[in-house]
């Protein structure tokens, strides 16, 4: 955990969790502070970038599938491979990553009725002889596990990892998984654009002033307020808010992609939902029609090899079936909003053409070497 941020912080950061960086006044009750004195501490966590506030999208509710893209950089194309994952324009995010393959991670959102489309952009990666053995992974919108202090021990002011507990935990759970990690039944545009303008304003800051919002869009702050009531919260555009915090420190802890797959949909759901209340865990994505899930994993190095030996005993005893894992680079990676300028009259403007020219020309003006 970062030097001088105690329990204080890490209680309003849960609580930011719960009730939003939209609800202060909430907040400040339940945690029986004034509300100034919560504001200032999370500027102050904000102003020393330990902490970022983003709306977390239910992409689905806007005719959106998500897509994570695993591919192996091709010898010398290392640098080139990350560009070439943005000529899509529906990229989220895009991570060099390494260990099991050396290459990229991509993350996307792709209109329901360009899937086709996307495989051959991604197959066009391999084509072009910039990335090999690419996996490509549909699935639901990423649960955002926000931080918790169950396993912070408040004497000595540190985190501890009981993995012991964590496995007894996880084949005694329950098989209720949230909506948001359950496959959906259609993905229906629910929203137009001044939502989808909305939503990508407070992608960048959940916490934005509606004023702000209504001076980019032309309307007033009365028509922003009733979009973001009547459309964004009851048509379930936002699925939650992204708290966006480091809890251990970066210096010696790494970020993980895992792939999880289980043997059955009651072994997966377990699983998952032991890792709902857990400070290493970021997000959870349920890889569509199959047992297996996607997650981002933060740990300390020392801990890694305990968290891998609890999943080897979770093998054994029948839960999980099989993982693996990508390292994440952390200097070097990309991430954008929601595409929101290639929305017109409740459609997603996907251009394939451009998508594969782009990919063209990033490839073929390679410098010889």
């Amino acid at each position: 955990m970062p030097k001088r941020l105690g329990l204080t912080d890490l209680k309003i950061l849960e609580g930011l969790g719960i009730y939003g960086p939209r609800n202060i006044s909430q907040l400040a009750r339940k945690l029986r502070m004034s509300n100034g004195l919560v504001r200032r501490r999370i500027q102050r966590m904000q102003a020393r970038k330990l902490l970022w506030l983003h709306a977390n999208i239910y992409h689905t509710n806007l005719g959106l599938k998500k897509a994570v893209v695993l591919a192996e950089a091709t010898q010398g194309n290392e640098k080139l491979l990350p560009e070439c994952l943005k000529a899509n324009d529906f990229w989220i995010y895009v991570s060099r990553c390494y260990g099991r393959i050396d290459g990229c991670l991509g993350i996307y959102t792709i209109p329901k009725d360009h899937c086709n489309n996307f495989e051959e952009f991604t197959a066009k990666l391999e084509e072009q002889g910039v990335a090999k053995n690419i996996q490509l992974f549909w699935s639901t919108c990423f649960h955002k596990v926000n931080l918790t202090t169950n396993w912070f021990d408040e004497e000595p002011q540190e985190w501890i990892f009981p993995w012991k507990k964590w496995i007894d935990e996880t084949l005694s759970q329950g098989t209720r998984l949230p909506y948001t990690l359950k496959d959906p039944k259609d993905f229906q545009v629910k929203g137009d654009y001044v939502d989808v303008f909305i939503l990508k304003e407070m992608e960048k800051d959940a916490a934005i002033d509606f004023k702000d919002i209504a001076e980019k869009l032309g309307l007033t702050i009365q028509g922003v307020k009733y979009h973001y009531s009547k459309h964004v919260l009851e048509r379930g555009l936002l699925e939650n808010f992204d708290i966006e915090f480091f809890p251990f420190n970066e210096l010696i802890s790494d970020r993980y992609l895992f792939i999880f797959r289980f043997p059955n949909n009651r072994k997966m759901t377990k699983f998952a939902c032991s890792l709902l209340n857990k400070p290493f865990v970021s997000v959870l994505g349920k890889i569509l029609q199959q047992p297996a899930m996607v997650s981002s994993v933060y740990l300390p190095k020392i801990e890694f090899k305990n968290f891998l030996d609890s999943i080897s005993i979770l093998i054994r005893k029948g839960v999980v079936k099989s993982y693996f894992y990508v390292i994440q680079h952390s200097g070097e990676w990309s991430r954008q909003t929601l595409s929101y300028e290639f929305f017109q009259n409740k459609t997603w403007i996907y251009n394939h053409q451009k998508h594969i020219k782009t990919l063209e020309r990033l490839t073929e003006s390679r410098a010889s070497p």
